[in-house]
């Protein structure tokens, strides 16, 4: 199972395996204070992706297009498959910094995981 959840919002035991998506540490948030498990800073999206982005809905759909092509390439790929493996297993919450909880980078990474899940069911 993969859940989202704003670096902001209280840890939870239900959360499991809890990891930081974000290539840039949460503003305002201490390190110590931030329970995780692993920062995967190389499964967010490229710097270039998240610039040319800039957290713009209208852009959405051509971010994901673009960060899921991103997610089958090099070590994002090798994080992908470990996060998939730990989801099979149980609880893995995607822990992101971003005000908008609809459009950003969890989001998507959460949207690959459940998709590599559903093509391992059949």
């Amino acid at each position: 199972m993969v859940k989202i959840k704003r670096a902001y919002e209280k840890a939870s035991r239900s959360d499991g395996y809890r990891v930081l998506v974000d290539r840039l540490w949460p503003r305002g948030i201490k390190k110590e204070a931030l329970p995780l498990a692993l920062w995967a800073k190389d499964v967010a999206p490229t710097p270039e992706l998240r610039r040319w982005f800039g957290h713009d809905p209208a852009r959405f759909h051509e971010f994901a297009r673009r960060y899921h092509a991103e997610l089958r390439t090099g070590s994002a790929r090798a994080i992908l498959n470990e996060l998939t493996q730990r989801a099979a297993r149980g609880t893995v919450t995607l822990v992101y910094g971003a005000r908008d909880e609809e459009h950003n980078g969890a989001v998507v990474l959460r949207d690959a995981i459940d998709d590599v899940l559903r093509e391992h069911a059949r």
